[in-house]
Formats: structure tokens, sequence, C-alpha cells
């Protein structure tokens, strides 16, 4: 019986270029499926974020607290100094760039605009970080600040990879070495963090706290303003208490247009932007 001539596809080789095979989505679908239960289990329940601050820290987002910290950046004004980012790492005792808690980079409009923009941790009402934390390590205060427990991280990175702004940093190795940033911007006010912790942004905190107990407003006075806002000479980023009317953050807020990075998200950032022109 004569054989019949195979079709003509079926002598091309096949491709090896396929980036993801059945197999494989099949293989990625069984462990997201996975991982969607553990973070079910972390994330509920007598493990989760919310009822370990609930018995141990009596913090939330739902405060009575008479304080609410906000910090504004004016993109419009800022000359890219670096500045913020150096006082930053001098004062927090952040020796290598690559662990920056401040990020900065140059940036330009789709109407050509140069400007540099700068990031802190913005300090997120609806914070995804303190959502997937396990041991309840980052947490909310009562006065809005986003807050690590260094004791209690272990180490396991959720945090990190749930924020949707790229500004915690994993703390690979104890670092030994000089502070190149100090003490030329500052000197550190804060211990240097222990091996296998994220680290973060935290608005200088230790001033905000120190500074109220000493009567002195953070925002104004610069003992208790974070150190960032200190460093600025030309004044592009403001702090201040967003539940007092004559703070500095209420009035750059009610003087100016502000947005805030991916609002779409949902997060609730408590740092502003004005953009860096008038475009439209």
């Amino acid at each position: 019986m004569k054989k019949q001539p195979r079709d003509k596809k079926a002598k091309q080789p096949k491709k090896e270029n396929s980036i993801l095979s059945r197999r494989d989505l099949l293989q990625i679908a069984g462990i997201t499926g996975a991982a969607a239960v553990v973070t079910q289990v972390i994330t509920s329940g007598p493990l989760s974020p919310d009822a370990i601050q609930g018995i141990e820290r009596g913090h939330g987002t739902d405060s009575n607290s008479e304080y609410e910290w906000h910090m504004g950046i004016d993109l419009a004004a800022c000359i890219g100094c670096q500045y913020c980012l150096w006082a930053c790492q001098a004062t927090n005792d952040v020796p290598s760039e690559d662990m920056r808690w401040n990020v900065g980079f140059p940036d330009r409009t789709e109407g050509g605009t140069d400007f540099f923009i700068t990031r802190p941790c913005l300090h997120c009402q609806e914070a995804p970080c303190v959502k997937v934390c396990p041991v309840g390590a980052t947490y909310i205060r009562e006065d809005g600040v986003v807050i690590m427990d260094y004791d209690r991280c272990i180490g396991c990175r959720y945090c990190e990879v749930a924020c949707p702004y790229d500004v915690r940093r994993f703390n690979w190795k104890v670092s030994t070495d000089d502070n190149p940033y100090q003490p030329t911007w500052g000197v550190a006010e804060v211990e240097r963090r222990v091996r296998g912790v994220i680290e973060k942004c935290t608005f200088c905190v230790h001033r905000i706290d120190r500074g109220l107990e000493q009567g002195f407003t953070p925002g104004v006075d610069r003992a208790a303003t974070p150190a960032c806002v200190n460093a600025c000479p030309v004044n592009a980023r403001v702090f201040g208490n967003a539940k007092d009317p004559e703070s500095p953050i209420s009035k750059f807020l009610k003087d100016n247009e502000t947005f805030r990075l991916r609002e779409d998200f949902g997060t609730e950032p408590k740092v502003h932007y004005v953009r860096p022109d008038k475009e439209a």
C-alpha cells in the first residue's frame, strides 16, 4: 500500500524558542495555587498581622491619634542635588548605595521636561507590606507611619515582594564598612541593622517621637523633622501633620495641585508630588 505523503508542516523542525510549554504552565498554575493557599493562611486567622497587632500593639489605621504624618515633594523645584539621599544614608547609617532607603533617579516627562524624582517609603494607609507579613514585623502606627520591628522580622521578604514601589531593602550581610556619607551629611542617629532583616525609610520616626517629647513640631523644628527634608537646599520637600490645618504639609496640599504614585493601586500613600511642569 502506497504511503500517503506527510504534510509539509510536519517536516518543519519544532521551534525551540518557546518561552513556556503547556507542562510549564500547568506547573506554574499549581505552584501559584499553593502559594495562594499559603498566603491566605498567613494573612488571616490568629497568625495574621492584624491579629498580632491587635493583641500586642494596639496599632492600626483606624486610630484617634491627633497626628498623621505626610510628606510633599515638589518635582518642579527639585534640582536633583541628591542631598536628601545622602542625608538619609548618614542619619540612618545606611553605608551602601545598594541599600538606599530613599531612591532617586532622573526622568523625563512626555513633553520633554527633564526632572529628578525621589521616592522614600510612601507609608501607605492600605500598605500591602503590612498585609503579607506573617509575623507582624511591619505594622502601621497610630500616626500612620509604617514601621519595622527588626527583632520580630524573620527575613522572609514577603513585604519586599508585596511593595509596589520598590522601597524595601533586604540586609544580606552585616556591614562593617565606614559610612562614606558621615560626617559630611550627618551622624548616625539609629543603630545599624543586623543581617537578615528588611530595612526601609521610617520618616525619621526617632526624630518625630523625640521631638514631640521635647515640645518640638515635626516639619517646623529641624530637630523633629526628617533628615531628607532638612537637607533640601531649595525646600522641595515638606513634612508635617496632615490633621493640623496650619502645618507645612497642610498648606502645601492646599496651595498645590498634587498627585500620588499609582493611586490606582488603592494603597493611599502619604507622599504627595507636585508635577515637574504645567503641561496638559
